[in-house]
Formats: C-alpha cells, structure tokens, sequence
C-alpha cells in the first residue's frame, strides 16, 4: 500500500476477519508493486474501495501518467472489494480488466474509487473511476474477479 498507512475497514469486516490470523493491511494491498508505485488504499469495504496513487514516478516517456497505472490502481482497488465481498473463506482472482483512460496527467495524485457492479457466489464485478485532484475523471476501468475457495 506504499508506505506505511492504516486503512479504515469497516467493523464487520474486522470482526469477520478477527481470528482468522489474517493481517489485513497485508493481504488488502498491492503488495510490492503497489509499495514502489506508492499506492495506498484508504478505505475498504465490500461495497466501496478508495485509494491513491502519485502521479510522479508512474509516467510513460512523454511524461503522462501511465495507462497501466492507472490499471494497476484499478485492479489493486477492485480486487480488495472482490476479496471483502468474498469473505475469508474465498480467494479474489481477477479474470477480466478493461480500462478507458479520458485524459492525461502530468502531476498530482489520483484517487480511484471502486464500487460493485454485480456481488455473486462465484464471480464479482467492480467498476473503478480514477479521478484527478480536481474531481476530474482520468480512467473508467471495470474489473470482474472469480471468487474460488481458499
């Protein structure tokens, strides 16, 4: 989650995941990638997702923000719901991302926010907006995760 920060879970989320000995902060990130683009995921529910990411150290040669940033916060914040949704009894797999980016960046940060699109037994979608400091939409993106069995 890049450095060092402590999303906000909701109770029920902590209480479903008390005792499981699962570190949360841990499992709920982007791992090493997400610590080098210093993504961090800020709140985390089932239901909604949100996090950030610089735009500095994440461009392509003309200086924009890079496209599969913008998909690796995506899939990152997308898949933290998926897993939510799935509980500590499933496994998040992402099969399918599909990103739109509107426009280009060469500063700031991002925040996406993630939200389902479809919560099932087996599968569960979420459509993730990528927004500038402005409130300006940067990249639509959905990601559908399978949920298999841990």
């Amino acid at each position: 989650m890049g450095e060092h920060t402590t999303t906000k879970f909701p109770q029920e989320i902590l209480d479903e995941f008390a005792g499981v000995g699962v570190d949360l902060e841990k499992l709920f990130s982007a791992g090493a990638l997400g610590q080098r683009m210093g993504l961090k995921v800020l709140e985390a529910a089932p239901e909604r997702v949100v996090g950030t990411l610089p735009v500095e150290g994440n461009t392509q040669p003309y200086g924009l923000l890079h496209g599969g940033a913008s998909a690796v916060l995506a899939e990152t914040l997308g898949s933290v719901g998926a897993m939510l949704h799935g509980g500590p009894a499933k496994l998040a797999v992402g099969v399918d991302l599909n990103c739109t980016h509107h426009r280009g960046l060469r500063a700031g940060v991002v925040t996406g926010v993630a939200t389902p699109v479809h919560r099932g037994r087996t599968t569960a979608t979420y459509e993730v907006v990528v927004s500038d400091e402005e409130g300006r939409r940067v990249c639509t993106a959905r990601l559908t995760c399978l949920l298999r069995d841990a």
